[in-house]
């Protein structure tokens, strides 16, 4: 399912400050997202990462982990940025999620963290109440036992316990991988083996049909992703391109029939 069809970036020819200094977000155009799912491909700094960020401000998409992407203070430079940024909407989603790796591990420690307050506040809720009879306990016990037992029963006890962070971490975006959504994901590949990678392509496989992914990522095994829009942003202005044209690709690809060619530089 296509919602999201294309983003018109602003121009900014002779501007200097942070975004516009990126040479990929200037210039562009309209960049049309012709597939449910959308790759964003290029090396560190190109402004992949930079354009998925500011269209999770401009969609005001909650994120994993913080406040949705239009209130997040790590995010509050690109916000005129983003502003400007036109989207051709072909439909409106009914979900809208933005997921970076790195706001996966904020989310971790802050469910902990908020398991450990409502547990503490259950044990002070049932001495304040012991001497209550059972229907004023429950009572009592209602909210806090509720929220707690909603947490556990969609992550366990401890996200991370008896599971890797990939684990964990496809647990999590299962979770919030709803009918009818617009997923904005940014290197979702950090914390996954290439067998997670795969499990995860499967995930969003499964949702393709009524629901729209963009992913910004260094990922070959991703960007190979059946049907995609691949958008380079390596080229100025950005193009689509073919698989088979990317450099992530054709150097993995080279390093991987003949790694002695390159590993021979380090000695």
């Amino acid at each position: 399912m296509i919602y999201l069809r294309a983003v018109t970036l602003p121009e900014g020819e002779g501007r200097r400050e942070w975004p516009y200094a990126i040479p990929s977000l200037i210039g562009a155009g309209r960049l049309a997202l012709e597939s449910p799912v959308s790759i964003f491909c290029g090396e560190n700094g190109s402004g992949k990462s930079t354009l998925l960020e500011a269209l999770a401000v401009k969609l005001a998409a909650p994120a994993v982990g913080r406040a949705d992407a239009s209130r997040d203070d790590t995010l509050a430079s690109l916000r005129p940025y983003a502003a400007a940024i036109r989207a051709e909407f072909a439909a409106k989603p009914r979900a809208r999620l933005f997921m970076r790796s790195e706001d996966f591990f904020n989310f971790t420690i802050r469910l902990k963290s908020d398991q450990v307050e409502l547990r503490a506040e259950l044990r002070r809720v049932e001495a304040e109440n012991a001497h209550r009879g059972e229907f004023a306990k429950r009572q009592a016990r209602a909210a806090y036992a509720g929220s707690l037992s909603d947490m556990e029963s969609r992550y366990g006890e401890d996200l991370l316990e008896n599971a890797s962070h990939g684990e964990s971490f496809l647990r999590l975006f299962g979770e919030r991988l709803a009918p009818n959504g617009l997923y904005l994901l940014d290197e979702p590949e950090s914390p996954l083996s290439p067998t997670r990678q795969l499990a995860l392509m499967a995930m969003i496989r499964e949702r393709e049909e009524d629901s729209q992914f963009i992913i910004a990522t260094h990922s070959p095994i991703l960007m190979a992703y059946p049907g995609a829009t691949i958008l380079d942003f390596d080229s100025v202005p950005v193009r689509t391109a073919t698989y088979d044209e990317l450099e992530h690709v054709r150097l993995t690809r080279d390093f991987l029939n003949a790694p002695e060619r390159f590993l021979r530089h380090l000695t």
